[in-house]
């Protein structure tokens, strides 16, 4: 997969190189290459913001960095969806990033993440984006940031991880929380008892079966008491 990503502030993102994402480049699995916006523009102050029409607080980024910038990353229109990039735009106003969101985005060969500041975006820079191929405005939650950057981290990280021979145990990935609807079970490692705190004896028993029955209520729980609006309406149980 590539993703690049457009920001003022490229220097965000020097996190990216380590962990498992940092070994995924460095494998050819995942090229991610990071740019200034900066470098779309011509004056000699490399301004990307002006005020807004119709008046109001804060400044504006303004249209022609953006396209400049999209020209180059996407390159000319084509009527064949599957080689058209998916552009994301870091938004309070976009709809809410989840795990399901993660996992589509993670069979696309081309992704283009666009970070705003300031007061956003000229709104005209979605609709020409969207010449170029499909626009997301992706929200990760009922909060305002500052930037993109912040939230376009968040995304490429759980994006990037489900990428196949980013994680070296895939099995890992399908019980995690969220993967299924519910919260994941808890975790434990050696010692059995630490400061008076057993391992729950299921986990000792050798038996698989009593194990991943005990996993599956411990998920159903924790879903019930600290996020009960992820299960159905009225159920009692999965």
């Amino acid at each position: 997969m590539r993703i690049d990503v457009v920001s003022i502030f490229p220097s965000y993102f020097d996190g990216l190189t380590l962990s498992l994402l940092g070994k995924a480049q460095s494998a050819g699995i995942l090229d991610l290459r990071v740019h200034d916006l900066r470098e779309w523009t011509h004056d000699r102050h490399r301004t990307v913001d002006d005020t807004p029409y119709g008046g109001g607080a804060g400044m504006v980024m303004k249209p022609e960095p953006w396209a400049l910038a999209l020209d180059e990353l996407v390159g000319t229109t084509t009527s064949e969806e599957s080689a058209r990039p998916t552009i994301i735009f870091p938004s309070p106003a976009g709809e809410v990033f989840s795990q399901a969101t993660a996992r589509e985005l993670s069979t696309r060969e081309h992704l283009v993440f666009g970070c705003g500041r300031y007061e956003g975006i000229d709104e005209r820079v979605f609709e020409y984006a969207s010449t170029l191929g499909e626009v997301r405005l992706i929200s990760l939650g009922d909060y305002v940031l500052n930037g993109g950057e912040v939230a376009t981290m968040a995304m490429v990280e759980a994006i990037g991880r489900l990428i196949p021979g980013v994680v070296g145990n895939p099995d890992s990935l399908v019980e995690e929380s969220h993967e299924d609807g519910l919260l994941e079970y808890p975790s434990y490692t050696k010692p059995a008892v630490w400061r008076e705190r057993p391992v729950p004896d299921v986990l000792l028993s050798g038996n698989h079966g009593a194990i991943a029955a005990w996993r599956r209520e411990q998920q159903w729980e924790r879903t019930r008491r600290r996020r009960p609006d992820l299960l159905p309406d009225g159920s009692e149980e999965l």
